[in-house]
C-alpha cells in the first residue's frame, strides 16, 4: 500500500500525524501551519502593537528556541514592526543552566537578537544551588519560580520592556491546571488559562535619592495552544539548536506527578489537553460573569 500524501499539499508523502487534530502532513507544510496558527492566536488576542519592544524569556530548552524562531520568522514575514530582544535568567545551578545558557548564546547569534542574562546572584545574593544547600531538594522549585517571575520583570524593568513572552504550552497550561486542582487551588485557575496576564505596578525608593524602580510588566504565551508533541517537532524539523537536559532539581517537584497524568491522559485521548485548557478559559468566564453579576447587585443595593 502506498504511504498516505500531507492532507495540505497532496503531493508529498506524510511524516508526522498532529496529536491536535490527527492530520497527516509533510515536514514542509507542518512547520508552515504551526507558524500560521501561532500567528493566528497572535492576532486573534491583538497580544502585540507595531513597534513594542518584546522580551522573549530564553531558557536555552525547545520552548523558548521555538517561541524566538517563531516570533522572528512571523515578525519579517508580516512586518509586524516589533522589536525583539531575548532575557534570559541564570539561576546558578551548576551543571544545568551554564550549558542551557551556551543554547541561548547560540540562538541569539542564528537569530542576530540582542540577549541581555540576569543572575539571581547578581538580583538577590544567592544562587539556586546555595538555596538549596540551605533547605533541601524538596519545594526548592516554589522559590525558583518565584524567584524567575521576579527577575523576568526586573531584566525586563532594566531593558525598557513592558511585555515579556514565555514559551509556555498546551502541556504546561493543562499541568499547572491540574495542579491547582489537586491542592483545591481553584482561586487561580482562572489566571493559570489566560493567555495574557500582568504583574501589578511596583515602586522601590522613596524618590529622594534612591533609585525609582516602577515594573509593570504584561505578560503573555503565543504558543499557549501548541501541543509539546508539535514544538518538538517544529524545532526537530527546523533544525533548531535547543538544551534538552532536565534541572538537576526538577524530578523532587510536585509537577512531575501532574506532568505525569497528563501524559497519561495523552496516550488515551490526545485531545485531552486542549480540552483540559479549553474547559478551564469556559469556568474562567463563567466566574467572571458571576462576581461581575454580584458586584452590579451590590452596587444597586440589590443584595
Amino acid at each position: 500500500m502506498a504511504p498516505p500524501l500531507c492532507a495540505a499539499c497532496g503531493q508529498t508523502r506524510a511524516q508526522i500525524l498532529r496529536p491536535s487534530n490527527h492530520q497527516r502532513l509533510c515536514a514542509g507544510c507542518f512547520t508552515s501551519l504551526f507558524e500560521s496558527e501561532v500567528y493566528d492566536v497572535i492576532s486573534s488576542h491583538a497580544l502585540f502593537s507595531r513597534g513594542e519592544k518584546i522580551a522573549i524569556g530564553a531558557s536555552g530548552g525547545k520552548d523558548s528556541c521555538v517561541l524566538a524562531a517563531v516570533l522572528h520568522a512571523l515578525n519579517v514575514r508580516h512586518d509586524m514592526g516589533l522589536d525583539l530582544v531575548l532575557l534570559s535568567i541564570d539561576e546558578g545551578i551548576t551543571g544545568y543552566r551554564d550549558h542551557s545558557l551556551d543554547a541561548v548564546r547560540r540562538n541569539a547569534a542564528a537569530l542576530d537578537l540582542p540577549l541581555h542574562i540576569l543572575s539571581y546572584q547578581e538580583l538577590y545574593g544567592w544562587s539556586m544551588d546555595q538555596v538549596v544547600a540551605q533547605i533541601g531538594k524538596k519545594g526548592n522549585c516554589t522559590y525558583c519560580g518565584v524567584f524567575r517571575r521576579q527577575a523576568l520583570d526586573r531584566g525586563a524593568s532594566r531593558l525598557g520592556v513592558r511585555h515579556v513572552v514565555t514559551g509556555h504550552n498546551a502541556d504546561d497550561v493543562a499541568e499547572t491546571v491540574l495542579m491547582n486542582l489537586l491542592r483545591g487551588d481553584v482561586a487561580r485557575l482562572g489566571r493559570t488559562c489566560s493567555i495574557v496576564t500582568s504583574t501589578p505596578g511596583e515602586v522601590k525608593g522613596s524618590g529622594e535619592g534612591d533609585e525609582v524602580q516602577i515594573t509593570d510588566v504584561k505578560r503573555s504565551k503565543p504558543l499557549m495552544y501548541a501541543y509539546e508533541k508539535e514544538i518538538v517537532l517544529y524545532a526537530h524539523h527546523r533544525k533548531l539548536d535547543y538544551f534538552s537536559t532536565e534541572c538537576i532539581y526538577s524530578p523532587e517537584a510536585f509537577r512531575g506527578s501532574a506532568r505525569t497524568l497528563i501524559k497519561n491522559l495523552e496516550r488515551i485521548r490526545p485531545e485531552s489537553i486542549l480540552d483540559i485548557v479549553q474547559r478551564v478559559h469556559a469556568l474562567a468566564r463563567v466566574s467572571r460573569k458571576a462576581r461581575t453579576g454580584c458586584g452590579r447587585l451590590r452596587r444597586n443595593g440589590s443584595g
